[in-house]
């Protein structure tokens, strides 16, 4: 018997796409499961997976997820709210293929050790002073960057918060982490790179600073606060999401929806 589960954002479209699928799984001897399920799927936008990603964390393993769009924007969803009929009858009919996107994995060191993950980035982010953030990869030192802050994403936040930093947008099955300065302060002092940064999936990269204390961790939809913090290390994890596709998909057309 085939499990699933519903994340659904809270408002009339996606409540009602949340019933019609439930109602139509059911009913087809599906096995509504909130706690150990076989596919996962997402009704909102990227928001929604994001925090459906994170509510099944320790589960990725043996999960997939499905998206179903009913905002204004979804690039990781496969679906409309105007073809649930159609979601529903490929979930019921048609072996999916299974994408997978591995995750950015952050320690942040404080007096011990926390490790969260991120789909999409991690941001450093200070909006009350200037941010001075030294940055080293792999252990050797690249460049000190003053400024808003700082922001490390994968191939698939590449398309999300780090194009509106200017950065580059990643073709899907690459895994490479791409590192996007936050309103840099350039001047004949002081200069960083100032361009964005794409680094091979085995890179270490490490963010240390005298002073974090006013600035926050961002990854995903998620913040931690940076007080006391000295250092925070970012790499590529073993930790995969996997998506369930029952549909041809082109990454071509699903970029062209952002613009």
């Amino acid at each position: 018997m085939y499990k699933f589960s519903i994340v659904a954002k809270k408002d009339q479209k996606s409540e009602a796409a949340e019933n019609k699928i439930k109602d139509g799984l059911l009913k087809n001897g599906w096995c509504y499961d909130k706690e150990n399920p076989d596919i996962v799927i997402c009704v909102g936008g990227d928001g929604t997976l994001l925090y459906g990603v994170h509510k099944y964390l320790p589960q990725l393993d043996h999960i997939s997820f499905l998206g179903i769009h009913t905002g204004t924007l979804g690039f990781f969803t496969d679906y409309t709210e105007d073809e649930i009929d159609i979601c529903i009858r490929d979930i019921l009919h048609k072996k999916p293929d299974i994408f997978a996107s591995y995750l950015l994995q952050i320690d942040i060191y404080r007096e011990g050790m926390q490790r969260v993950y991120a789909l999409n980035e991690m941001r450093i982010e200070n909006i009350i002073r200037t941010q001075q953030t030294d940055v080293y990869v792999d252990g050797e030192f690249f460049e000190t960057c003053r400024g808003s802050g700082i922001c490390l994403c994968t191939q698939a936040g590449s398309s999300a918060y780090n194009r509106s930093l200017g950065g580059a947008v990643i073709d899907s099955g690459l895994s490479l982490m791409q590192l996007s300065e936050i309103t840099a302060i350039q001047h004949r002092k002081h200069r960083s790179l100032g361009n964005p940064y794409i680094l091979m999936e085995n890179r270490q990269v490490t963010f240390q600073s005298e002073d974090f204390s006013d600035a926050l961790l961002g990854y995903d939809h998620l913040h931690i606060d940076l007080k006391d913090v000295k250092k925070i290390c970012c790499t590529m994890s073993d930790k995969r999401v996997r998506f369930a596709r029952y549909r041809e998909y082109s990454y071509l057309k699903r970029l062209k929806t952002l613009y």
